[in-house]
């Protein structure tokens, strides 16, 4: 793999700063004396390896012919002909040779980009390069130099940066972690095959090892038997978590630490330049799945894993830190430690003493552990702290590991203080207790809810609370804000229905913060925010159980022990959003909550759903525009904007590139803080191979680093700003009238539920939450972002990725805008970044593909739809080719098309495999034999393994 950037490989022109390589296969260039054939050949002879032994495995559990067959359908799905051949084949496939025909297929996916992944992050480990921290911090240093930046402004940036990677469940989550697993030993087999200094006893033990862990793997269910619950999604989420903060989280915070320090540049003692966020166990919007027990379950599992996390980083500690009496000196402050320790814990001294008297720092890390433990057992009991017993708090903790520093730093040890010691505080801050910071979301309509029965049961409004206009609402909760009365009181206990679960939750949020500390949770996140009154209802219901309080007339004592956060999902609200943050801010009872949380105001914005609503070149736009917005509002007020990327995993939700997302912000929008989601289909291609979680990781660290403090100024001028402005909207306008002309045609939803198996969606067991919102209709308004994009995606139509973006751009080229289209993919982050992920949605595109669902598979009467994705896809591929200066998609990546042309040779038959299966299934009505429906969910399944991405 190549440390080039993600637009390198696409195709578009590179930006400087660094870029983050996504979960699919890259280009390989030179790294490090590699070529890129001879890291491509590497690559295949790997895969080739593998696939000889599934051919085998295939062969012991299910004879020759499957194989044969195998090897039939492949050939013939890659004639370039009208398939009939193979629709006639796949039709006699009885169910159970179909299911064996969809797992080997899947097979194959499942360990070529187990390969891939390996062979990326081995070749990015080698490069050298100026992306990453290495180049964020040398542009940061010309920044510096050239005085565009001054030491003290940065140093106060430095304070409050941090990148929070949110990890969320996701609902169309295909593999299994069982499955992961197993490909995660495969491949730590094969890079060790692949050293040359290997002995011969060696590798034939490990291909012996290997030939069993594809019978394993084939043995191996890829299907859930049951749907997960959240606790479920929750302990997948922690599995990644508790790997990061254990292996990738010290070494690359201590290069950030160590860069920073060279530059003169010393990060606080309290900062958390990288800080974990989870959903899981918190997202109930429209999930019923998720209620407060639940919550209260994952924050315990949670603290259970960040204990686990800081015990063994103490342990290892404690293993280095053999300094002895004999030897060097110890700080007094350490040495009475001791003896107060003895008195809390005599149990340890009894066990410990012999062993470690004359290692002091050996001997206070053994209270600290049974400290630790305490510290669990007291957050699983529900017990009161006892003092010297168990923390409090992650302070107490951090505070004795600071005393250890600080004797070492008086005593000859300031190697040691600064390298071991220093690399487990960073930790601590970065895990806390909590391990990772839990966001709770709930639909806004739910706190009305709660309030309308609140105010019924006092009586005093004159009009109902349910039919009061957002104008009167404002007025009513922006008064109850400073008041002193309680609303609920007593009428707690008799309240039902959503009011009571909305009231039980903010509950459990104040127990969870007494029991565990602030830090747990702190955001309170309101989807489909439409007015300020959506936030005030929140904050007045907060009020209710303590967490919020501004009694007091000056505010000096204010307290809001959580934030609050809108959500702008769809292209009404992004265009609102600065007239609603205005007025949030504008209001005294409101800014004094924001106040009470340090002046910082977070803001969600929604890619999923304004793309769904609008199409992704009018929700890119309007999300960028948003930023800007909402930059200026909040600079305005002297708060600190802390924006919260709703990204998915695919290009048609947001997805794409981390690091770049970033970079592509507007100038001065970054000011320190960011959050970005980590959708569950892509946290296992990101992160279950070491070498590539590290490079993630930091590249999106990086770029928030550089965006923070380089990137505060724009670097075109006004008119020529105003110029890409103008044009942009064309193509966001233009784009918008197409996409919609598509969604609102009444043929398009027929069309779409018969080309796609997104109703089939719903028996596959990959997800807590329902593909669709509750009360609906049973229109596309009903079906979340997900599972539309998981449908275009299953039939290679990817609509969600591409649709308007060619009406678009032909209309600007119309309009007179051609140099500054020019202009603005050589120049302009932003645009580079939209049209190197469209790029690369058209190239994983196949209408070949697609028209064989349709004719398969949809009525004539509602084809029409096909037509317009036709030609809208022509118009599309013929205006970025004009734009990039390419003959062909992906010209300029020839590696990465070869790759994805070598997918399409496997994907094609499952593509096959999954049109004869859902017209099968359709046929037998409801009355579906269970064989055949599980050999259709395994193609779904296998696809989406193929894909890469999924919703």
């Amino acid at each position: 793999m190549s440390a080039q950037t993600d637009e390198q490989l696409r195709g578009a022109p590179a930006a400087p700063g660094p870029q983050e390589v996504p979960a699919r296969a890259q280009d390989v260039m030179t790294v490090d004396g590699v070529s890129s054939d001879e890291g491509h050949a590497a690559l295949r002879a790997s895969v080739r390896k593998l696939g000889e032994l599934l051919g085998e495995s295939l062969t012991r559990h299910e004879g020759r012919e499957l194989l044969d067959l195998v090897e039939q359908v492949r050939a013939l799905a890659r004639r370039p002909d009208d398939g009939a051949e193979l629709a006639q084949l796949l039709s006699g496939v009885d169910d159970a040779t179909a299911i064996n025909l969809a797992r080997a297929f899947t097979a194959y996916f499942q360990l070529a980009n187990a390969s891939e992944q390996l062979h990326r992050g081995l070749e990015l480990s080698r490069a050298s390069t100026g992306g990453g921290l290495d180049g964020a911090l040398e542009r940061l240093a010309a920044a510096l130099g050239s005085g565009d930046l001054d030491r003290d402004t940065a140093r106060e940036i430095l304070g409050r940066l941090q990148l929070r990677p949110v990890f969320t469940a996701h609902p169309t989550e295909s593999s299994r972690r069982s499955v992961l697993d197993l490909l995660l030993r495969i491949t730590t087999i094969v890079q060790a095959s692949e050293d040359s200094s290997q002995r011969p006893l060696d590798a034939r033990r490990g291909q012996r090892r290997l030939a069993e862990l594809v019978d394993e793997l084939w043995q191996t269910d890829e299907l859930r038997v049951l749907r997960p619950r959240p606790a479920d999604e929750a302990r997948s989420a922690l599995h990644y978590l508790r790997n990061l903060t254990s292996t990738v989280l010290p070494d690359l915070l201590e290069d950030l630490a160590v860069g920073l320090a060279d530059l003169d540049l010393d990060l606080p003692a309290d900062a958390q330049p990288l800080r974990f966020g989870n959903w899981v166990g918190g997202d109930r919007d429209g999930n019923p799945n998720v209620t407060p027990e639940v919550t209260a379950e994952v924050l315990a599992m949670q603290h259970d894993a960040a204990l686990d996390v800081l015990t063994a980083a103490t342990r290892d500690l404690m293993t280095e830190l053999a300094a002895s009496t004999q030897i060097v000196g110890f700080s007094p402050e350490l040495l009475a430690s001791l003896e107060a320790d003895a008195q809390a814990l005599p149990e340890v001294r009894a066990a410990r003493a012999h062993l470690n008297g004359e290692e002091p720092y050996r001997f206070k890390l053994s209270y600290v552990l049974a400290r630790l433990e305490g510290t669990r057992a007291r957050l699983h009991s529900g017990a009161e702290h006892v003092e010297g017993r168990d923390y409090a708090n992650v302070e107490q903790f951090t505070a004795e590991i600071r005393m250890l520093q600080d004797s070492l730093r008086a005593n000859e040890g300031d190697l040691v203080a600064d390298g071991a010691v220093a690399r487990l505080l960073r930790v601590v801050r970065a895990v806390g207790f909590s391990l990772a910071t839990l966001d709770v979301r709930e639909d806004a309509g739910k706190h009305h809810t709660a309030l309308a029965a609140i105010y019924d049961r006092l009586g005093e409004l004159i009009t109902p609370y349910a039919d009061l206009d957002r104008t009167a609402r404002t007025k009513l909760l922006s008064k109850e804000l400073t008041g002193h009365r309680p609303l609920i009181g007593a009428a707690a206990r008799t309240l039902t229905g959503t009011p009571a679960k909305v009231v039980q939750l903010f509950s459990t949020i104040r127990d969870s913060l007494d029991r565990y500390g602030d830090d747990v949770i702190e955001t309170y996140i309101v989807s489909m925010t439409k007015g300020i009154d959506d936030l005030f209802a929140v904050v007045v219901l907060a009020r209710e159980v303590g967490l919020v309080d501004l009694a007091d007339t000056d505010g000096a004592h204010d307290v809001a022990r959580i934030g609050f956060a809108p959500l702008f999902e769809t292209v009404t609200e992004l265009e609102n959003a600065e007239e609603l943050l205005e007025g949030l801010l504008s209001d005294p009872s409101y800014r004094r909550v924001v106040a009470a949380r340090g002046d910082v105001q977070e803001i969600m914005l929604g890619y999923s759903d304004s793309s769904k609503d609008a199409g992704i070149a009018a929700s890119r736009w309007q999300i960028h525009r948003a930023q800007r917005a909402l930059r200026d509002v909040a600079r305005r007020h002297g708060v600190t904007l802390r924006l919260f990327h709703g990204r998915g995993g695919s290009v048609g939700r947001g997805g794409g590139p981390t690091g770049e997302a970033i970079l592509a912000q507007p100038y001065g929008t970054l000011d320190g803080p960011i959050k970005v989601t980590e959708q569950g289909e892509v946290i296992s291609d990101k992160y279950v191979q070491p070498r590539l979680a590290r490079h993630n990781l930091e590249v999106a660290l990086s770029a928030a680093l550089e965006a923070s403090t380089v990137h505060r100024t724009p670097l075109q001028s006004g008119e020529v700003l105003d110029g890409w402005d103008e044009t942009m909207s064309v193509v966001a306008a233009k784009g918008q009238e197409a996409y919609r002309a598509l969604v609102r045609d009444p043929g398009l939803v027929p069309f779409f539920l018969s080309a796609t198996p997104v109703e089939e969606l719903g028996n596959l067991n990959i997800g807590s939450r329902p593909a669709r919102r509750p009360g609906g209709t049973g229109g596309l308004e009903d079906l979340r972002a997900i599972p539309w994009v998981f449908g275009w995606t299953q039939s290679r139509i990817n609509v969600p990725g591409w649709f308007g973006v060619g009406s678009g751009l032909a209309a600007a080229r119309a309009a007179g805008h051609e140099d500054d289209l020019r202009a603005m993919v050589a120049e302009w982050a932003f645009f580079r970044s939209f049209i190197s992920n469209v790029q690369m949605t058209l190239a994983k595109t196949d209408l070949g593909i697609a028209a064989h669902y349709v004719e398969e598979l949809v009525a004539p009467e509602s084809r029409g739809a096909f037509e317009t994705i036709r030609a809208e896809h022509a118009r599309t591929v013929e205006q970025v080719l004009w734009l990039t200066g390419q003959e062909e998609l992906l010209e300029t990546a020839p590696v990465l098309r070869r790759t994805l042309e070598l997918r399409d040779a496997y994907l094609a038959p499952l593509h096959a495999l999954q049109v004869s299966l859902l017209g099968r299934s359709r046929a037998s009505g409801e009355d579906v034999d269970p064989a055949l429906r599980r050999a259709l969910l395994l193609t779904i399944n296998g696809i989406a393994a193929g894909m890469r991405n999924t919703g």
